[in-house]
């Protein structure tokens, strides 16, 4: 790869990074707290928060097998790629590559960020070739973006694929691991100390059950981190959103039964879906989701829609005409949904 000041935007690399009052006496014991022109009342809510999530990242390392300065925290991981826009990216020079179809924040990323945005269509199977993200690039190229398993797809991307990609491409590769926990394949992180031009995004809106509390993970090398921490808002992670976090990390036994019982609704709904007259094909998941084909999506969405039952209709997605995807929900949101099809 590039050296990562090569990456770098020239301004960014040379940016001074805001300072918060909180993290100039870093490492130091205080009990009074006279810095921060806040109110000395409502506690604890008056106080800002940790600024870098210390006690978090401390809490995620050892379940995710990193450390903790390999961790970024953000809202949500659109904050996260975002960020990797912004550190690598200038406006109306560089572009991304990315595959077609998937998860639609990477273009409005792109978008707002005045970056090219570039997209390598997955075949019949929704595989790609690195071959072909590697002929979609150039010398202005910064950033491949890779979601696997994929959305709307669902599928996992070819492994062998992705590792050519990240031993042959300059740039960063940012795998998207959203739904991972869904998936038999090993993480990502695995690879984490191998290649240093990889940057893995995970989030706790899937499988941890947190989507409200809007936290998303990125895993990278320190230096990469230290990149991101140089830019981000300087208390963008709230005090509540880091109480509940470390609260799951200390259950995330719960966690793997929730995607057991998950996985498990899913090979049902996924056999009880075949069987439906309304059904042509369900593609294979490894995710929480399955994307299937039906005889009209849009009629068959707005019909669930004035049932009270919402899923997604995906049909002017590229590949996926005719296509609605199913998020598994508990048995009997699973049970409602078959019902209502059984007799459209």
């Amino acid at each position: 790869m590039k050296t990562l000041k090569e990456l770098t935007r020239p301004n960014i690399w040379a940016l001074k990074p805001y300072s918060s009052a909180r993290d100039e006496y870093s490492g130091k014991e205080a009990s009074v707290f006279l810095d921060a022109n806040e109110n000395p009342y409502n506690a604890p809510n008056n106080r800002y928060p940790d600024p870098l999530q210390g006690e978090l990242k401390r809490k995620i390392a050892p379940v995710k097998k990193v450390f903790p300065a390999q961790i970024f925290l953000g809202n949500g991981s659109d904050e996260a790629i975002d960020l990797m826009f912004r550190a690598f990216c200038r406006p109306g020079v560089d572009n991304v590559v990315a595959v077609e179809p998937t998860y639609g924040m990477y273009l409005v990323c792109a978008e707002v960020n005045d970056v090219e945005y570039r997209n390598v269509k997955l075949d019949a199977d929704f595989q790609f070739k690195a071959d072909d993200m590697l002929a979609a690039a150039d010398g202005n190229t910064k950033l491949m973006f890779l979601c696997s398993p994929n959305n709307p797809t669902g599928n996992n991307l070819d492994r062998k694929e992705i590792l050519s990609l990240l031993e042959r491409f300059e740039g960063l590769v940012i795998v998207d691991e959203a739904y991972s926990d869904f998936s038999d394949e090993p993480s990502f992180l695995t690879e984490l100390e191998r290649y240093p031009n990889l940057v893995v995004l995970q989030t706790f809106s899937k499988a941890w059950g947190c989507a409200a509390i809007r936290l998303g993970m990125a895993f990278a090398s320190s230096d990469i981190i230290g990149i991101l921490n140089k830019i981000k808002y300087p208390y963008n992670i709230n005090r509540l959103t880091q109480e509940e976090a470390i609260r799951m990390m200390e259950q995330h036994y719960q966690v793997k039964q929730w995607v057991k019982s998950l996985l498990e609704e899913r090979g049902r709904m996924i056999e009880e879906f075949k069987k439906l007259k309304c059904c042509c094909y369900v593609y294979p998941t490894d995710a929480n989701f399955f994307l299937a084909k039906v005889s009209d999506a849009k009629k068959i969405y707005d019909y669930l829609v004035d049932n009270g039952i919402i899923v997604r209709n995906r049909t002017n997605v590229t590949l996926c005409h005719n296509c609605l995807r199913i998020t598994i929900g508990t048995r009997p949101e699973n049970d409602a949904l078959l019902e209502a099809l059984k007799q459209y």
